[in-house]
């Protein structure tokens, strides 16, 4: 086999695995309740300015290693302009080739090999390769419902004290919770002046239904303890473009830059010039966006709640956590809707093993596909019923 060990002995990833395959569903026209993105295009500004600066020479050839200063000026005054959180821009930002490549890389960079690293249960599916590939030790963070909230007396003292990193992520993906600053601060606060350090995976920030998601870097002390890696995918329809950014930590930061100058060699400028130009003029269009799927989120929740289905309430994010009936796991009940309603969701295993008798139903759809959707899944309410 032609494959590395410790690479082999990773699980395959399962967005890797699933997205573009060719699906197999019943009778009804399909809906596609899995997709992991917002549904709508790129603001037409930023499409405009991307396709302007890839006619710019100078961004034809290679760029500063580490950004452009424009782009990390942007990062900076957008972090103080939206969570009053200040940034030194060459010490506490890093620019990532999407932010993916920044959470999965963060173990190789500052943890060694059998130290403890907390992922979220449930959580996203591929802070395990990262850590595997670190040769670290993954302990699940459980998260419990209705709030998956870290709960830090329930998790064991020896572990935490082994622990050099932990995983949190608000709005969660896939549950839909989010978390307080009140939240942060514990968090902080409990972790300041250990060796353990926090990522904060902020890739749905824009989407806080019943408040503002707020950055785990406004704690005090934040930035003593924790890194936060944000994604223009979500917020700004850019999934495509492949750009985010970490910022906090120095020495984390640090370590992360070092990484990337042996693995990449910069971004491509135009790529910069984009994300800048949205960084700084389309604050409007993220609260657009956090309208449309708060007013998604009402309707289809409404919907299930009539039906009586064990929906849990979504805070923020693109999604809904539904509970599968008596008698289904996960992915019993994915290929029960794929088949008997022609709906496809995610399941909820991926996500960890408290995930496995949930699926994961994307909101990324329009009113009325999603209203179809809401009607097919009321329709099971009998498999509910004792």
């Amino acid at each position: 086999m032609v494959m590395s060990k410790r690479l082999a002995a990773i699980p395959e990833s399962y967005f890797g695995k699933t997205m573009g395959r060719k699906v197999e569903h019943g009778p009804l026209p399909l809906i596609n309740m899995a997709v992991g993105i917002p549904d709508g295009e790129t603001p037409q500004g930023i499409v405009d300015h991307f396709a302007e600066a890839i006619r710019i020479p100078e961004n034809h050839k290679y760029g500063a290693f580490h950004g452009k200063e424009s782009f990390k000026e942007a990062i900076v005054n957008f972090y103080q302009r939206q969570y009053n959180v200040t940034l030194d821009k060459d010490d506490e930002v890093c620019i990532l080739y999407g932010t993916k490549n920044g959470l999965v890389a963060l173990p190789t960079c500052i943890v060694n090999p059998g130290e403890n690293v907390l992922l979220p249960d449930p959580g996203y599916t591929d802070y395990l390769a990262g850590v595997m590939l670190a040769d670290a030790h993954p302990v699940p963070l459980h998260l419990d419902p209705p709030d998956y909230l870290p709960d830090w007396d329930k998790v064991d003292q020896a572990t935490l004290e082994n622990a050099t990193l932990i995983y949190l992520t608000y709005p969660n993906n896939p549950t839909g919770s989010t978390a307080t600053k009140e939240v942060f601060d514990e968090a902080i606060q409990k972790f300041k002046g250990t060796r353990t350090k926090i990522v904060h995976d902020f890739a749905y920030s824009a989407f806080g239904f019943d408040a503002k998601n707020p950055s785990i870097l406004a704690s005090e002390n934040g930035k003593d303890v924790a890194i936060e890696i944000f994604s223009l995918s979500k917020g700004y329809n850019m999934s495509g473009f492949r750009v985010g950014f970490a910022v906090g930590n120095k020495e984390m930061i640090q370590a992360l830059k070092k990484y990337q100058t042996h693995t990449n060699a910069g971004m491509f400028g135009a790529l910069q010039d984009a994300a800048t130009y949205a960084l700084n003029h389309y604050d409007d269009f993220l609260d657009q966006q956090n309208e449309t799927f708060k007013r998604r989120r009402d309707a289809f929740e409404q919907r299930l709640s009539e039906a009586k289905l064990p929906l849990v309430h979504s805070k923020g994010g693109i999604y809904s956590w539904l509970q599968t009936p008596p008698g289904y796991d996960s992915e019993t009940f994915e290929q029960y809707l794929l088949q008997e309603q022609s709906i496809l969701v995610a399941p909820g295993i991926p996500f960890g093993e408290n995930g496995r008798h949930y699926v994961r139903i994307s909101l990324a759809l329009d009113d009325k596909q999603l209203a179809e959707a809401a009607d097919r899944l009321a329709s099971l309410s009998h498999l509910y019923q004792d």
